[in-house]
């Protein structure tokens, strides 16, 4: 029998099922009932919610069945793993699909790397499905390899699983009606794209939500939720290792409902999965805090399916693909039992990495020279970090100055940052001062820089700074912690200088280990290699560093590091 038609006759009741989960509870989106039933799966699909029988039967007596859950935006690069380790991490933690905008991959290697990472994933049961990224560099503040032009988007959304258009980060250049912006938004298959508009509000974002442009996960306050709401845009209420939203917007649920809202991850280290989950990390908390469970799991669930118009995907009813939870209880929401198009987790295939995707570190030698700043006096700008977000302040700082030039005082907080251009192998180098990290000694490095990913480096010593630049030279790209000229901590990045080719459980090691010594220099606050990243991003208010200098967000353009 035909499979449409035995799934409509296994539905009717005439044929058993290739599998019932039997006996549980079980959630409908709709309408936000428990209800007591089997679940009938055929094919795949689910066939029927009510009483069935089949070839094989899942006892889920006691338990809540609930559909799988859906990252609604991330970037695969931030949890330094490969495709196939983020299965093996995500899909026991209920993630059974995420939409992914690979712009981090797409800024070092180009459409060449985004159809690798495409194809990497096409075999695996977690179910990946792509945004093409629109905004590669961010701005033009930021040097990636080179750009991606119109007609590269073009060739990305051909692909069968890419959606449509990710965030569009150059938030200034849509309100402003930027032809080069509003063409993006033109392109076939450009009707559904992502948004990305912190701190917009009043009209800017009335003229960005009439660009077409209807979601955002830029958001920090109720106030910014609410307007979006109101301007018909998506929220995807993003819990990322760095940015924590959760909490701050939650209240936007219990005022209007759970109606066009998601959750999304966004940037996740490896260990912060490992230790607090991932989506389902986002239920248990939301519930913690008072949020109906229906409503949690819907939001983590159909509604991520809905705003990305995955219509087989985020419910379990008749015709619905069968990924499918058995939770034990409503509280922690780590799962019994995944299933995915109605099987089983299985072991997942590893990824072919193939040569030309590694060595993307072309740094010209770097020394302690390269960081000095000549300096007769005044006040500079500087970076101050914001607790738990990636925004930051722009401030106005008297640094500390030995034999006319500027060096870092971590006595009062300051510390030298640098963005090295590795790509090209220009010996770009743009150099700034930041606040508030807390670190005493050494010097930290990174080639996940969002997001054109040049090197970044921060510390308290020059030496140490030009050390930790070119052991990731030596690496392919990582992460480093280095003191006294010797490293402490390292994770390999080699995978384009983005994503490691080691397991699962070694990346997590090494990530943890590198945040642990970073600490042990005195960093304090949120994860400290995402923040250093963020630093570098030209399109997050409000002053942040690219290779090509201090950018200064809110105005849109270059500064000098002397205040005026």
């Amino acid at each position: 029998m035909p499979g449409l038609a035995r799934r409509v006759a296994v539905a009717r009741g005439d044929e058993p099922a290739d599998l019932v989960v039997r006996g549980g509870t079980v959630l409908s989106v709709f309408t936000r009932e428990w209800l007591e039933a089997d679940v009938a799966i055929v094919d795949g699909f689910v066939a029927g919610v009510g009483e069935y029988e089949g070839h094989e039967t899942i006892d889920a007596a006691g338990r809540f069945v609930v559909p799988g859950f859906i990252d609604a935006h991330m970037h695969i690069e931030s949890t330094k793993l490969v495709v196939d380790e983020l299965a093996r991490l995500i899909l026991p933690l209920g993630t059974t699909a995420i939409v992914a905008d690979p712009h981090e991959i797409a800024n070092v290697l180009g459409t060449d790397g985004v159809h690798w990472l495409h194809d990497a994933s096409a075999g695996l049961q977690l179910e990946v499905f792509f945004m093409a990224s629109s905004c590669v560099p961010a701005s033009a503040f930021e040097s990636p390899r080179r750009p991606l032009e119109l007609g590269d988007l073009e060739a990305l959304m051909r692909r069968k699983r890419v959606l449509g258009l990710a965030e569009m980060m150059n938030f200034p250049g849509v309100i402003a009606g930027a032809e080069h912006e509003l063409a993006k938004l033109g392109l076939e298959g450009a009707e559904h794209v992502d948004g990305h508009a912190p701190g917009v509000l009043g009209k800017e974002l009335q003229a960005y939500a009439a660009a077409g442009i209807r979601s955002d996960h830029e958001m920090l306050t109720v106030e910014e939720g609410r307007e979006r709401l109101r301007a018909g845009v998506w929220l995807l209420i993003r819990e990322a290792s760095m940015a924590r939203n959760l909490q701050a917007l939650l209240p936007l649920v219990a005022e209007y409902g759970p109606s066009r809202i998601a959750f999304c991850t966004d940037d996740r280290d490896p260990e912060d999965i490992a230790d607090n989950g991932h989506v389902n990390g986002m239920v248990r908390d939301a519930v913690a805090a008072g949020i109906d469970p229906a409503d949690a799991i819907v939001m983590a669930s159909f509604h991520p399916a809905l705003w990305h118009r995955l219509t087989q995907h985020g419910a379990l009813a008749p015709g619905y693909v069968a990924d499918l939870l058995l939770l034990p209880d409503l509280e922690q929401f780590v799962p019994e039992l995944v299933l995915k198009r109605g099987k089983r987790i299985e072991e997942p295939q590893p990824a072919a990495v193939p040569e030309w995707v590694r060595q993307t570190v072309r740094l010209q030698p770097v020394s302690a020279a390269d960081f000095a700043m000549p300096w007769d006096g005044g006040r500079a700008r500087s970076i101050g970090l914001v607790a738990d977000q990636i925004v930051t302040e722009s401030l106005e700082l008297e640094p500390r100055v030995v034999d006319r030039h500027v060096v870092s005082d971590p006595e009062r907080d300051l510390v030298k940052l640098a963005v090295a251009e590795r790509h090209l192998g220009t010996g770009r180098i743009g150099l700034g001062l930041v606040s508030g990290s807390g670190l005493r000694r050494g010097a930290l490095a990174s080639t996940v820089a969002h997001d054109a990913h040049n090197l970044v480096v921060v510390g308290a010593d020059d030496d140490d700074m030009a050390f930790a630049a070119q052991r990731l030279a030596e690496l392919g790209g990582g992460i480093v912690v280095v003191d006294g000229g010797r490293v402490v901590a390292e994770c390999p990045l080699p995978v384009a200088g983005l994503l490691s080719d080691q397991p699962l459980d070694v990346v997590v090691e090494q990530s943890r280990a590198c945040n642990d010594a970073a600490q042990g220099l005195g960093w304090r606050g949120a994860t400290p290699f995402l923040t250093l990243a963020f630093l570098a991003l030209s399109v997050i208010p409000s002053l942040k560093l690219t290779d090509r200098g201090l950018v200064d967000v809110d105005r849109f353009e270059l500064v000098s590091l002397r205040a005026s």
